[in-house]
C-alpha cells in the first residue's frame, strides 16, 4: 500500500501578484521612514559634521600638525556629512529594515528554510559590521602611518575629503565582505556546491588566495598583513564547524542531512 504524500506546509498560502507588490510597497515604505528617523535623529546629534570628524579621524591623527583635510569642490563641505548621515542612518536603521525584508520572504518559505534564513540574516549582518569596525579601529591607524611614515618632508598631506570617503567606503566593503566568509561556507554546503570534507581538503589553497588577498588590501606592513590573515583564516575554520553543524539542522524533513558529506 503506497504511502500517502506529505501534505505541503505552504498549500493554500499562495496570493495575488497585486497583493504581493502591495506588500512590498507597504515594507519598503516602513524601511525607508525607519532610516528617515534615524536620519532626523543623527542630525539632531550627533549631527553630521561631528560624524564625519569622527570618521576621519584614524587620518587626521596620522597627518602633520596642524594639517587638515580639504574640500576641492564648492559643495563638499555640505555634500560629503550629508552621505555621512544617511550611511549612518542605515546603519542605525539596519535591524528594521532587515526585519521588513524577512516578514516579506517568511510567508513563502517553509518551516526549514526559515530556520536556515533567518540566522544567516543575523550573522551576516553582525560580521559585516564586525569587519567594519575591525576595518576602522586596526587597519586604517595601521594603513594612514604607513602612508605618512613615506611622504617626503617637503610634501604637505591635505586629503580631499571625497577621495577620503571613497576611499572610506572601499574599506569599509573589502572588510565587511571578508568577514562574510563563514555565511559563504555555510551556503556553499547548503547548497550542496561543496561538501565539509572538500572545504577541509581545500584548506591549504584558501590559505594561499587569503594571504594573497590580504597582502592587496593592507599596508606592505608584516604585522597587520599577518593579523589579517589570521582572522580570515580563522573565519574559514568557524565556517567549517558552523556548516557542520547547523546545516544538518536545517535540513528538509525528507532530507538526509549531508552536511558532512564524504566523510567528516
Amino acid at each position: 500500500m503506497s504511502q500517502p504524500e506529505p501534505e505541503d506546509e505552504l498549500a493554500g498560502t499562495e496570493q495575488p501578484f497585486v497583493a504581493h507588490l502591495v506588500e512590498l510597497r507597504d515594507r519598503l515604505i516602513k524601511a525607508i521612514i525607519a532610516i528617515g528617523i534615524a536620519a532626523a535623529v543623527l542630525a539632531l546629534y550627533p549631527g553630521p559634521s561631528a560624524m564625519y570628524d569622527v570618521l576621519a579621524a584614524p587620518l587626521v591623527a596620522q597627518l602633520p600638525k596642524g594639517a587638515t583635510l580639504i574640500a576641492t569642490n564648492v559643495i563638499s563641505p555640505f555634500v560629503v556629512p550629508l552621505k555621512i548621515l544617511f550611511m549612518a542612518a542605515f546603519m542605525v536603521a539596519l535591524p528594521v529594515v532587515l526585519y521588513q525584508v524577512w516578514a516579506f520572504v517568511a510567508p513563502g518559505l517553509y518551516s526549514h528554510e526559515k530556520r536556515l534564513v533567518l540566522p544567516l540574516v543575523i550573522s551576516s549582518t553582525i560580521l559585516f559590521l564586525a569587519g567594519v569596525a575591525f576595518c576602522y579601529y586596526f587597519v586604517f591607524g595601521q594603513v594612514f602611518k604607513f602612508i605618512q611614515s613615506f611622504a617626503p618632508k617637503s610634501i604637505t598631506a591635505a586629503p580631499d575629503i571625497e577621495e577620503y570617503l571613497s576611499f572610506v567606503i572601499g574599506m569599509f566593503l573589502a572588510f565587511g565582505l571578508a568577514f562574510e566568509v563563514p555565511v559563504a561556507v555555510i551556503l556553499l554546503v547548503r547548497m550542496g556546491v561543496v561538501s565539509v570534507q572538500q572545504l577541509r581538503q581545500w584548506r591549504g589553497y584558501f590559505w594561499v588566495v587569503a594571504a594573497v588577498g590580504t597582502a592587496l588590501v593592507t599596508p606592505p606592513d608584516a604585522g597587520s598583513m599577518l593579523i589579517l590573515l589570521t582572522v580570515v583564516g580563522g573565519l574559514y575554520e568557524v565556517g567549517i564547524l558552523a556548516a557542520q553543524l547547523f546545516v544538518k539542522r536545517t535540513a528538509a524533513p525528507e532530507e538526509p542531512a549531508a552536511a558532512d558529506s564524504g566523510g567528516a
